[in-house]
């Protein structure tokens, strides 16, 4: 696709269980020239979930062998699995002119802020922390421990959304995707 412009970095994230990636899906199937970033996590896989596609699935031993040959742009520990983003991949779609997603929880968010100060910043928000316990019981891929670490993790979070340039509350899913994709477009 070159067309000797960079692609556009976008940062998006928010709470574990707010729906980030069922918005992804609907942005992906409108914008075809999205390119969402895959991170690497050594957390197990979930029912449904495809190595390569939602995540690249890693051992513990492999993810620290990346992060000593500085092969990420960001990496984090969230609930005792490491998550992060690839360097090479990302840098191959921005320099092909495609605009690049980084799905990525918020302590790697405030890494990539630092790192790339034009990164456009979203926050997706639940519509309250009933709703979002509400969504992590449903999904009834955790066990109540975890989703009482998500939960407190959660809360932790959303202090951070005013760092980010925009914030999406994710109460209508349509309305959110429209909303990101408005977003995505200024100044493009």
């Amino acid at each position: 696709m070159n067309n000797n412009k960079r692609g556009k970095l976008v940062l998006y994230t928010g709470c574990s269980g707010v729906g980030k990636g069922t918005i992804l899906e609907k942005i992906r199937e409108r914008d075809p020239n999205v390119w969402v970033s895959v991170s690497n996590t050594t957390r197990g896989k979930r029912e449904g979930e495809i190595d390569g596609v939602h995540y690249v699935f890693v051992t513990k031993e492999q993810f620290e062998n990346l992060i000593k040959e500085n092969g990420f742009l960001e990496y984090a520990k969230y609930c005792d699995n490491y998550y992060g983003t690839p360097k090479k991949p990302v840098e191959d779609m921005l320099a092909d002119g495609r605009t690049v997603i980084l799905e990525i929880e918020v302590k790697g968010g405030l890494q990539i802020m630092e790192k790339y100060p034009d990164v456009v910043s979203i926050f997706i928000l639940p519509p309250s922390l009933d709703e979002l316990e509400k969504r992590l019981r449903n999904r009834g891929t955790e066990d109540e421990e975890t989703i009482r670490k998500r939960l407190s993790e959660a809360k932790h979070e959303l202090g951070f959304k005013d760092r980010y340039s925009y914030n999406v509350v994710n109460d209508n899913i349509d309305e959110a995707v429209d909303e990101i994709i408005n977003i995505i477009n200024k100044d493009a």
